[in-house]
Order: C-alpha cells, then sequence, then structure tokens
C-alpha cells in the first residue's frame, strides 16, 4: 500500500502490543496502554486505522473533535455504534452525563474472553476541553480497562499535551507506552515515489514527508514536475495541508501565526523578527516564540562553541511548513485564481538558494545517525557556529555536547549546489574554523555534487547521507 511505505515497523509494534493482550486472557491485569504522538498529518490515524482493520479483534475507534463535552459524548454513542465491539449497544443506546460514566459504560462494552482495541484520537481536544478528564482517565484504567483484554491507543498531535499526560507529577504517569510516529524520511520518500537519493532529498524539502502529499507525487517526477501539478489544483494536499494544521494549533493565537510566518520567510533573529512583525515589543514575541516552541514547531538553537553565546537563531522544525510559509502560503490568492505557473516561476528563481539553506538541519541530522563513520566520532551534537555580525559562520560543528562545548570533534561544510565542494569553499571553511578555535579538527565536506579537494578527512554525497535512514 502506497500510503504506508515505511510503516512496517509501526505496524508490526502495534501487533506486538495486541500479542501481549492476548496472550493475557484470563489474567488480572491484561490491558495495555499505548500513546501515540506525532504531528499533524503525518499519519498517525491512517497508520491506526490500518492496524485495527486487519487485527482482526472487534474495536472502537473514536475522534474527538473540540467541542463542549456533551457534543463528545454524543459522538462516542455514535461511533459505538459503528464499532465491532459485540456488547456496543450498552454504549450506544446510553447517554452519560460525564466521561467518568461514559468510560464505565465502555468497559463494561468490552469482551473479557478475547482481546479488543479501543482508539480515542485527538486526546488533546479532551484533555483542553475538560481539566478533570486526565483523573478520570487514570481511574478508569487502573480500575477497569487494566483489568480487561484491551489494548488502549491514544492518539495526539498536540505534542507538549501528550508529552505532559504521562509527565511524574500528572494522574497518568507510567500508565501507558509512548510511540513517536515521525514523517516518512528521505529514503522511505526516494523508494515511495521511485527517485535517487539527491532527488528523495529535494522530495523531503516540499513534502516535509507527510504521507497525503507524497501520495500525489507521481511516481519519478522531479519537483518542478510536481509542482507544476500540485499547483494547479487549489485543493492540492501540498496547498490544504498547512493551512488545516495551522488552524488547528493556533485558533486563538494570532500572534503566533504572524511570528511563524515571519520565521517562515527567512528572518531568523529576535531582532529581525520583531522588525518583520512590525517592532513587537519583546513581552509579546517572547510568549509568541514559547508558544511556538512549546509546540515544537519552530526551534530556537545557539551556536556549538567552546563559549556561550546569546545569539539565538530560529527555525520552522517541519521542512513542509517552511517551504509553504516561504512560497505558497503569501500567494494562494494568485494559485486561487488560476495563477499557480507565477508561483512556480517565482519557486523555480529561489529553488536553489533556499534549499542551500533549508538543507543543513537534514544533512546534521544524516550525520548524527551515521556517526561513528569514516573516521569520525561518534558526535552527541551535530549543529552550526555563527557569529551575531554573520561574518563567521560554519554549517557542521560536532561536539561532545552542545551549546557549550568541552570539547570540539569536527567541523564542515554544506554545499548543497550545482557545482562541486572545491579548494576555494575548503579556504572558507579553514578561515571560519580559526575563528572558532585553534585546535587540530577533521574536516568535513557535504557536496550535492561531488568533491574536488584534498584534504578532506571526510566527503559525503546524498547517496552516503541516505544511509542514515532506515
Amino acid at each position: 500500500m502506497a500510503d504506508f511505505v515505511g510503516r512496517t515497523r509501526e505496524l508490526a509494534l502495534l501487533r506486538d502490543e495486541l500479542e501481549r493482550v492476548r496472550s493475557g486472557v484470563g489474567g488480572e491485569r491484561p490491558g495495555r496502554c499505548l500513546l501515540l504522538r506525532g504531528r499533524r498529518r503525518v499519519g498517525k490515524s491512517r497508520l491506526v486505522e490500518t492496524f485495527v482493520e486487519r487485527a482482526g479483534a472487534p474495536y472502537l475507534f473514536f475522534t474527538a473533535t473540540g467541542a463542549v463535552p456533551a457534543a463528545e459524548l454524543l459522538r462516542l454513542a455514535e461511533d459505538a455504534q459503528r464499532s465491532t465491539l459485540p456488547e456496543r449497544e450498552l454504549l450506544a443506546a446510553a447517554r452519560p452525563a460525564d466521561w467518568g460514566a461514559a468510560l464505565r459504560l465502555l468497559a463494561a462494552a468490552l469482551p473479557d474472553d478475547q482481546p479488543s482495541i479501543v482508539v480515542l484520537d485527538e486526546v488533546p481536544y479532551l484533555m483542553g476541553r475538560d481539566d478533570a478528564f486526565e483523573g478520570v482517565l487514570q481511574r478508569s484504567w487502573d480500575r477497569l480497562f487494566e483489568r480487561k483484554p484491551v489494548l488502549l491507543l491514544m492518539i495526539g498531535s498536540d505534542l507538549s499535551m501528550m508529552e505532559a499526560l504521562t509527565a511524574y507529577d500528572r494522574p497518568f504517569h507510567q500508565r501507558g507506552r509512548e510511540m513517536v510516529i515521525g514523517p516518512l524520511n528521505p529514503r522511505e520518500i526516494g523508494q515511495m515515489l521511485g527517485l535517487g537519493a539527491a532527488d528523495a532529498f529535494d522530495a523531503a524539502l516540499v513534502t516535509g514527508g507527510l504521507p497525503l502529499i507524497c501520495a500525489e507525487w507521481p511516481h519519478g517526477a522531479s519537483v518542478e514536475q510536481y509542482l507544476a501539478l500540485a499547483l494547479a489544483n487549489p485543493v492540492s494536499a501540498l496547498l490544504v495541508s498547512a493551512e488545516r494544521s495551522l488552524a488547528a494549533e493556533f485558533p486563538d493565537h494570532t500572534q503566533a501565526r504572524t511570528v511563524l510566518s515571519a520565521i517562515g520567510t527567512g528572518e531568523r533573529s529576535f531582532t529581525n523578527i520583531a522588525n518583520a512583525v512590525g517592532g513587537i515589543a519583546a513581552t509579546p514575541l517572547n510568549r509568541a516564540l514559547g508558544t511556538l516552541m512549546d509546540k515544537r514547531i519552530v526551534a530556537g538553537e545557539l551556536p556549538v562553541a567552546l563559549q556561550p553565546s546569546k545569539d539565538r537563531r530560529y527555525r520552522v522544525t517541519d521542512p513542509y511548513l517552511r517551504f509553504w510559509l516561504r512560497f505558497l502560503g503569501p500567494h494562494l490568492d494568485e494559485i486561487e485564481r488560476g495563477r499557480g505557473d507565477t508561483t512556480t516561476q517565482r519557486i523555480a528563481t529561489s529553488w536553489a538558494s533556499w534549499r542551500g539553506r533549508a538543507i543543513e538541519p537534514l544533512v546534521r541530522e544524516s550525520l548524527a545517525r551515521l556517526l561513528p563513520d569514516r573516521g569520525l566520532p561518534d558526535a552527541p551534537v551535530v549543529g552550526g557556529y555563527w557569529t551575531r555580525n554573520k561574518q563567521i559562520e560554519i554549517d557542521i560543528v560536532g561536539a561532545d555536547r552542545g551549546p557549550i562545548a568541552k570539547q570540539l570533534l569536527f567541523v564542515g561544510s554544506i554545499k548543497w549546489l550545482g557545482s562541486a565542494f572545491d579548494e576555494h569553499d575548503k579556504a572558507a571553511l579553514l578561515r571560519h574554523w580559526a575563528a572558532l578555535t585553534d585546535q587540530p579538527l577533521p574536516l568535513v565536506a557535504v557536496s550535492r555534487s561531488g568533491v574536488q579537494c584534498g584534504e578532506i578527512d571526510a566527503a559525503y554525497g546524498p547517496d552516503d547521507l541516505i544511509r542514515a535512514w532506515p
């Protein structure tokens, strides 16, 4: 199934959890709980839907919408009616007044002699609407669900809220295992779309590995070919996914949306972001940045060096959202009136320079996954270095810790253009390295188009980096 390239491991883990429930039938506490989190549109719900359809066990799949509790409870009854639980009428016919009563009825509807599956999707909506929900969930699990042969799957896209659900000071602490559902990685994207390594990295920067967007990409098509098709369709997943995600993440945070747009269009420093959004004061800007970082949408990074620095840079963590904010969001009106060709031409003009910067986090993560490799040591931190005046910048800095390192392990440069990494690029790296430290360090060159210079300790191209991904 094309939508599930790369999901073999996740499906196997879910099957293993269900088998543990099955083997515990008749025991005192056979129930198991798994909390699945991942950013929006990454395919969590579709993954679980596929699992329950293939599992052969009775199940209920409930999706919260953020409505008032009475409406959510009504929806639960409707979903119970459509479920395959043998005693579903118990819940479908009842009208529980609160979640405590609803969960008691649900537990009563679960079979005792065979495993079943209960899915609660968009759990953060329930947590946000009802302050008592976590306590009710904990009591229901301890007294009812854990004593049934049930696999309880709780899904959420608000990463900070899902992490908080199992924090040590919260009611549900240590009651469920956590499973992170990530986007398709570059290797999986390449396999799904029939692309070589270099083009797979390009596709990763455009799609962010979101399965819905990848599913629209014609097999073997280049970035240019895909964009021409996607931007001719105003309801393509490439265009609408970001809008839907942002509307769900920030229904009441217009200031955070404005700040995110500034970062997405290329502003990286606190001062430049403030200026881009009309001279916003420090306190509200810090609040907006805090909201964005809590939701893992923006990362605030410091240079990796032996000395401390306050020169924090901000970036959008999701490659697809970064692409959308830079090239698509500001021009939706143009696309909707049928001029996607103009947008495509604008992207082509800026693509090479934008890609050269956008690829850096993906390259660093690839290297971190590969190490130790080619004489380079394992590096707990692979980051970058820069100075406030932007005169010195090093794309790759490996260190024993960060951002303030005790020991630097290697330095490197990324050249993701049409020409090879040459002696000029090496000279620039040596000059910037000297400004960072006088220690002898291995030199790393990463290039989309090969390396044509001597005395480089480790060189990597797209085919090398793709090995980092399972």
